[in-house]
């Protein structure tokens, strides 16, 4: 079947992310986060609950979509086996995969809670029970397994469930017409197709995507099937689900801001995979509109803490910002998916903001904490009256979807960085890594150094294994105006790009050297005039990386300072602060306190003082001590 997608991403088995900003960030994945995540699973039941020994009566039943939890924990570590064996963990996946194998029914049905608590509810609430959304989770861990040891007894338990899924949902005589209230499964039963070849699951997926939100309403019918009144649904109208219109006339992002994303990497791969242009193009203006108008600038998506979702355009509240770090991941998703079946730096550049912003944010530097929201602000104290997460990174959640989440993310990182074509290699991100890739040349490994994005550079050795003539693009960052390229030594004009490459194209020979120069001085972002929350106020950028004040730096009161718009910004490496990270500085001012003892307000203006301003990446907050947080900053 002819496929839209222009690339191919890479696997894991031809990169080998080495050192550089990511290597330490999956090493600790690896050796900290993976195991605590396997020990909080361990000890909240999530793999216990599949001896199926739960009774009525009895404390913790498993939750409903505990399932997807260690999924994706599977699929981390799977991931991880792939480029690092490692037969302890290996045992601990088999272990798993063996008791999910038992759970499994004899028609092909594996849910822990659905199985073991409401066995009587299975498929009649899919717009809340998240069996599908579970299902989906599942295959994916699956997949990964397969293509990381080559082990097929899970994809073997999953085939079967897709099959049981597949006989149950669809338009013949006596199967349901309905699809998931949570999307995920849409997009992984697009990599069980890849994986298998069965087309049957590539028409399953194609079929959810295609009924969502048709008339009369799924959701309608089955509530009313089993008892309920569908005016009482409390999230009141199905845009939280995306269910709101057949997707194809969805203009905008609406809704549980989880669901959409997921839904929206499914769609497109569906419209990849059979060719749709028209659901192709929207997933074109969804895209348009979440970046033009619904994203953080860290990169994060959905507003408010009240159904975790995205609201209307350009309402962006920083303090009570949600930005769950499980939608800055499946933003990234949708963007990779769009970025193979259009080479554009668009996408590119927003998977890159994600990636090193509202996604790293969500995990501590040592790999043991979580973040599960993302605010812009903080103010300590103020969660116990909005109702919001403490602004700190916690060890565990009782919906615990981020931690496994992030875990797999980092796990997978090299599938991001290059994808190949028929004529030569796309770069899309930079680090320091090695990947064996197929070329004209025959086999051609692709050589990165650099410490992107604390430094500029960015040095590429080619080597295919005999002189062939292939394409290298480069992207070149949207935030980038003055790049420089050589190779071998000879500068490369790079005035025209190709939606943003800039592409090589030439005889390469082994040991040709690229060399990329991505100046990135700091430098203030302003935000769209109609973004209330940020009028008057600007946030400071370096290359991809946001920054942020954090009151350990720069006092309390961070909404009092004010940045001079004359101010210089300076970029220094702080040798005392995590390693020796690039710290941004500057001259600011804000008021003087003298004289407001016992005063909550005067008609006197308090003078300006000098304020020394220091900030620091924003994905590294809440490392240090717990204080104020800010990344919108007054402009003067």
């Amino acid at each position: 079947m002819k496929t839209l997608r222009k690339t191919e991403p890479v696997t894991l088995k031809q990169i080998r992310i080495r050192d550089g900003f990511w290597g330490p960030r999956v090493r600790i994945n690896r050796g900290v986060t993976l195991p605590i995540e396997y020990a909080q699973c361990r000890k909240t039941g999530r793999i216990d609950a599949w001896k199926l020994t739960w009774k009525p009566g009895d404390p913790n039943p498993p939750h409903r979509f505990w399932d997807s939890d260690l999924a994706k924990w599977i699929e981390a570590a799977a991931y991880s086996l792939e480029s690092y064996p490692d037969p302890a963990l290996e045992k601990k996946l088999d272990a798993a995969i063996d008791l999910m194998a038992r759970a499994q029914r004899k028609d092909g049905y594996l849910n822990v809670h659905y199985t073991a608590v409401e066995p009587e509810m299975r498929w009649k609430n899919l717009r809340d029970a998240h069996e599908l959304y579970s299902a989906g989770h599942l295959m994916e861990a699956a997949v990964a397994y397969a293509e990381a040891r080559g082990k097929t007894e899970m994809l073997d338990v999953l085939c079967r469930y897709a099959d049981y899924i597949n006989s149950v949902f669809g338009t013949r005589k006596g199967q349901k017409r309905g699809y998931p209230g949570h999307q995920e499964i849409e997009l992984a039963l697009v990599k069980l197709y890849r994986a298998t070849g069965r087309k049957r699951y590539l028409k399953l997926a194609k079929f959810f995507v295609d009924e969502r939100g048709k008339r009369p309403h799924y959701f309608d019918i089955e509530a009313k099937a089993r008892g309920d009144d569908p005016k009482t649904y409390r999230h009141q109208s199905y845009d939280y689900n995306q269910a709101h219109l057949p997707v194809r006339q969805q203009k905008a992002a609406e809704g549980h801001s989880v669901r959409a994303c997921y839904l929206y990497a499914g769609m497109a791969d569906v419209a990849a995979e059979t060719n749709d242009r028209e659901l192709l193009k929207a997933c074109e203006t969804i895209w348009r509109n979440i970046t033009e108008r619904r994203m953080y600038v860290h990169g994060g998506v959905g507003s408010i803490r009240i159904g975790e979702r995205f609201t209307f355009d350009y309402d962006l509240p920083n303090e009570e910002a949600y930005a769950e770090t499980c939608a800055a991941i499946a933003l990234v998703f949708f963007a990779h998916r769009m970025l193979q079946i259009n080479p554009d730096r668009r996408y590119a550049d927003v998977m890159e903001r994600a990636l090193y912003n509202g996604v790293i944010s969500g995990v501590s530097l040592d790999g043991k904490r979580f973040f599960y929201d993302n605010y812009l602000a903080s103010q300590p104290g103020a969660h116990r009256f909005t109702g919001q997460k403490p602004p700190r990174r916690q060890e565990w959640f009782g919906c615990a979807c981020c931690p496994p989440n992030i875990a797999r993310l980092l796990s997978s990182l090299g599938l991001y960085f290059l994808s190949t074509s028929r004529s030569g290699v796309y770069l899309h991100l930079y680090g320091d890594l090695r990947a064996e890739l197929e070329t004209r040349g025959g086999r051609t490994v692709i050589d990165m150094k650099s410490n992107y994005p604390w430094s500029e550079k960015v040095r590429i050795t080619v080597r295919p294994e005999q002189p062939a003539s292939f394409t290298v693009a480069l992207r070149i960052p949207a935030w980038c105006r003055k790049p420089a390229l050589s190779v071998n030594g000879k500068r490369v004009g790079i005035n025209t790009l190709t939606k943003g490459y800039a592409k090589v194209r030439r005889e390469w020979k082994k040991g040709d050297r690229i060399e990329l120069s991505l100046p990135m001085p700091p430098e203030r972002v302003e935000a769209h005039p109609s973004v209330r929350h940020d009028c008057g106020r600007v946030a400071l950028q370096r290359g991809p990386v946001v920054y942020c004040l954090e009151e350990t730096d720069n006092g309390k009161n961070l909404n009092d300072i004010v940045l001079p718009r004359e101010a210089k910004l300076t970029v220094k490496k702080d040798k005392a602060l995590f390693g020796g990270i690039p710290v941004i500085t500057a001259r600011a001012r804000r008021r003087s306190t003298a004289g407001w003892e016992k005063k909550l307000y005067r008609t006197a203006r308090s003078p300006a003082v000098p304020a020394p301003l220091k900030a620091i990446p924003y994905f590294m907050w809440a490392n240090r001590t717990e204080g104020e947080m800010l990344v919108w900053i007054r402009d003067g």
